[in-house]
């Protein structure tokens, strides 16, 4: 919940909300869980309940946490400085997706090499690599194709780049800055065409569709919605019809759509996956308000720490996840699987909880000084 000041309570201050980044690390520990094949809590998760999933909450977050920094920086330090910054983060994701398609490739070569998990060793792309490895390291390095778990990377990397752009219009107009994502959403389809990337095997996400999550949570950061508004008559029946319409997505998934749907619909960000998000996402609202989610980060500070170590999380996670699914047996079913799987998903979770108190305690040490034997932090 927001004070008169515009920091949420709970949160520190620099200004981060607490609130965003408790989800943002709650959504990284969904990630992985869901990306592990035998994981028993993935099928807790909101894809099983909805049309949306894991992937328009990271990306609407990262579009609110993108417009949160620039205005930041905007603010201390300027215009010039602010875009630099997103210059700068633009080249630190692009490495991390470097890094990310190097573990998958090296993951894959060690699993091809003992014979272990074939699926995955599949899924890691390891084969066309070990075929062509000139080309398609090529393909990688110009975003052309993504190995698995690092899809998500690239559009950020575009993304990035339009942070100066997107969040001045949206400070300035935030109808000309909705109008004009939802146009490029709805001509998503012949602009990935165009440029080449409409092919699941190429771009998993089509960045013309998926900006959309992001400049929605960028205007929820400069725009947000008036707490007039909030305890309106009205905004009390947006909040029934939420609920509503959560429960009717979860009837729907749960009993009609008993069959995978097809990937086209969540490269292209379809319709239904968009009002589906923004349902939850006003009731998510409604409980930040209350103060429920403060409360609730405010006791589990390990999940925060991971939504504020992000990018090293995201990059950690799709290591994690590919060493558990090896490291889980998948001969069980019954009871028996389902207590493995639950066994696998804690182990995920711990690790990832580690690797982010160890780099955010790493990256809060002093810097060392000659004095103690050391050389220039």
């Amino acid at each position: 919940m927001e004070n008169r000041h515009g920091r949420s309570e709970g949160s520190p201050p620099g200004g981060r909300s607490i609130e965003v980044d408790f989800f943002r690390g709650i959504v990284l520990i969904v990630i992985v869980l869901d990306h592990i094949p035998g994981s028993t809590l993935s099928h807790l998760m909101l894809h099983a309940y909805a049309l949306c999933d894991s992937a328009e909450v990271f990306v609407f977050l990262g579009g609110y946490a993108s417009a949160a920094a620039y205005t930041a920086v905007l603010a201390g330090r300027g215009e010039n400085a602010a875009k630099l910054r997103f210059v700068k983060r633009c080249w630190e994701i692009y490495r991390a997706y470097l890094l990310t398609a190097v573990l998958t490739l090296v993951s894959g070569a060690i699993l091809a090499l003992l014979h272990l998990n074939p699926p995955m060793v599949d899924l890691t792309g390891w084969a066309p690599f070990s075929a062509q490895p000139l080309h398609t390291a090529f393909d990688i390095a110009v975003l052309r194709r993504q190995p698995y778990l690092s899809s998500v990377l690239p559009m950020y990397v575009i993304f990035a780049l339009c942070v100066p752009f997107a969040v001045p219009l949206a400070r300035r107009s935030w109808w000309l800055a909705l109008a004009l994502s939802a146009a490029i959403w709805a001509f998503a389809r012949p602009l990935a065409a165009f440029f080449s990337i409409d092919d699941m095997a190429d771009w998993a996400f089509n960045p013309f569709a998926w900006q959309l999550m992001f400049v929605l949570g960028i205007l929820c950061r400069v725009q947000p919605i008036s707490e007039r508004f909030h305890t309106s008559r009205t905004s009390r029946w947006l909040t029934w019809f939420a609920v509503l319409a959560v429960l009717t997505f979860a009837v729907v998934k749960l009993f009609v759509l008993t069959q995978p749907l097809p990937g086209a619909l969540k490269q292209n960000l379809s319709p239904d996956r968009v009002i589906n998000f923004i349902v939850i996402a006003w009731l998510a609202a409604q409980f930040v308000r209350m103060g429920s989610i403060a409360w609730l980060a405010q006791r589990l500070p390990a999940v925060v720490t991971v939504g504020r170590t992000g990018l090293v999380c995201f990059v950690a996670g799709t290591l994690v996840s590919l060493i558990v699914d090896t490291a889980t047996p998948h001969t069980f079913h019954g009871f028996r699987g389902v207590l493995i799987g639950l066994g696998g998903d804690l182990v995920a979770i711990g690790a990832l909880l580690m690797i982010a108190r160890g780099w955010h305690g790493w990256k809060r040490q002093p810097p060392r000084t000659a004095a103690n034997g050391a050389g220039c932090g």
